[in-house]
């Protein structure tokens, strides 16, 4: 059954509270029993779903990794997506497997630019959206003022499904428009232990503004939600638990299940008659006893079942899927069947690639999992020269997971590596450093930006002759400019018309 699945992701600004939400809704749901590492003694708050160094040094999510928890009947897909604001491509194709987003607005702070960022992404392919207002516990912003601005910000029609009951000093609890009860705080630390009041006496002020919240706005509108026109909005506090069971409850009750997908013209549903599906992440080393590599595959259509034989457009051979991995927080377990909307992590040694679609018959071709142009450029230089071979399987296997991308010079030795933000090349000397054993620097560039070049034979031929050192091959062997500026951008594409220079390339 497909209607019982709902694959979604958090999007929001880094310390909007994500890492913390995921957790709860992991623990409500009954996926740990334990709310990740969340004993503040001393130690930095670490959330399990955050398991590179990398992460862990700084409590940030950097990989998108998937948990998978069940509540009434419904299996839900929750895919982590990497909140730092550098993280833009890989989260753009986390946001490609899912059906829909909850969006997490920090009470004092409102919509920032990683939010919208990220919205943009959503909106892109109209995913719906549900708002989800964290930390009023604490002081923050009226009430109206953060639901006008994100009808304003967002282009959105919002419809509150709650409303504070004060906030930060004078907070206690959140009234529940569908049921008139309002959920309260208890004991010494002020947390949601399940009390719900049904005859609460509200402040006069609130009840007003209570009244106003639900004439004054849109009534929630299945259809102009699903259509991503519409975001219902609900407020809480994730650390203590407030607005989570309602927030389950949302997404068991609008988020669509699994959507069909776009294969070039077509559209391919979950019941079409054959299993495919498409790789949006590679991860290696996820295990650091085994250096093994999973490939993400959303699943789009087909019951699959294990040892099932599916052909990798990348590779055009099948390949027996015999250890299929599907995710239960930390805890990786072998699954025997997955229905459309699941994530399975396929172990591979590099086959499989971002972007492959895999299908039982090899004719179909999933659609819009881009790579984006490279903002910054780095020469990588090693440390120790005679390590070369290690660091170009290194930059390969890095470049596959979409981390980085890579360049090889047609002229001079030195290869340059590609990325969107500053935080990508942190990540990229540490795990060198880590599961690789290679110890290397990054040193300036000659160059701002990359472009993908195509055209006919002829002119490509009299375009290298002319600017072979401003030429290099992307790890798929297509030919990249180099430019030195936008402004070399712009002047080349003027000069050769009949030449045309991309800033994405269909991965």
């Amino acid at each position: 059954m497909t209607s019982d699945r709902r694959t979604f992701a958090i999007i929001s600004h880094p310390d909007a509270g994500k890492t913390t939400l995921t957790e709860k809704l992991l623990l409500t749901g009954g996926a740990i029993h334990l709310a990740g590492e969340v004993k503040a003694r001393g130690q930095a708050r670490r959330a399990r779903s955050d398991w590179m160094k990398i992460e862990q040094q700084r409590g940030i999510s950097v990989t998108s990794s998937v948990m998978t928890f069940e509540r009434d009947g419904i299996t839900f897909n929750l895919l982590d997506t990497p909140g730092h604001e550098d993280f833009s491509e890989d989260t753009y194709r986390t946001l490609t497997a899912v059906d829909s987003a909850i969006m997490v607005i920090d009470a004092a702070k409102g919509i920032e630019p990683q939010t919208r960022k990220l919205f943009e992404v959503c909106r892109l392919r109209s995913v719906p959206i549900i708002t989800f207002v964290n930390k009023v516990d604490r002081e923050g912003r009226p009430v109206f003022e953060l639901l006008d601005e994100i009808a304003d910000m967002l282009a959105l029609d919002v419809s509150p499904q709650m409303y504070p009951v004060g906030m930060g000093g004078e907070f206690q609890g959140i009234l529940d428009f569908e049921s008139g009860e309002v959920v309260v705080p208890e004991g010494p630390s002020k947390e949601f232990k399940g009390k719900r009041v049904a005859d609460f006496d509200l402040p006069e002020a609130v009840a007003e503004n209570a009244e106003l919240a639900q004439i004054g706005y849109p009534e929630f509108d299945l259809e102009a939600y699903r259509n991503g026109d519409l975001t219902p909005v609900y407020f809480g506090s994730a650390l203590k638990g407030f607005g989570i069971t309602e927030l389950i409850e949302a997404i068991a009750k609008y988020a669509p299940p699994p959507r069909p997908q776009p294969a070039g013209e077509e559209q391919i549903a979950p019941d079409y008659g054959e299993v495919t599906g498409f790789i949006f992440k590679v991860q290696a080393n996820m295990d650091p006893n085994h250096r093994d590599r999973i490939a993400f595959m959303r699943q789009v259509s087909g019951t699959f079942k294990r040892g099932m034989k599916l052909t990798p457009s990348g590779l055009g051979k099948p390949v027996a899927i015999h250890s299929p991995i599907l995710f239960f927080a930390q805890d990786r377990e072998v699954a025997d069947t997955a229905e459309p909307g699941d994530i399975i992590g396929i172990p591979n040694h590099g086959t499989l690639r971002v972007g492959d679609t895999l299908s039982e018959k090899n004719q179909v071709r999933f659609t819009g999992l881009p790579n984006f142009a490279p903002e910054i450029l780095r020469r990588v230089a090693l440390v120790d020269p005679t390590k070369s071979k290690q660091l170009r399987k290194a930059l390969d296997d890095l470049s596959e997971e979409g981390v980085i991308q890579v360049f090889y010079p047609e002229i001079g030795g030195q290869w340059i590596i590609g990325v969107v933000g500053q935080l990508q090349l942190d990540v990229l000397i540490s795990r060198l450093s880590a599961e690789y054993k290679v110890e290397a620097k990054l040193e300036a560039s000659p160059f701002a930006t990359a472009r993908w070049i195509k055209g006919d034979e002829k002119a490509l031929a009299e375009f290298e002759k002319f600017n072979l050192s401003n030429l290099a091959k992307d790890r798929d062997g297509d030919l990249v400019f180099m430019a030195k500026s936008p402004w070399d951008v712009n002047y080349q594409e003027e000069k050769n018309p009949e030449l045309t220079f991309s800033a994405t390339k269909e991965r």
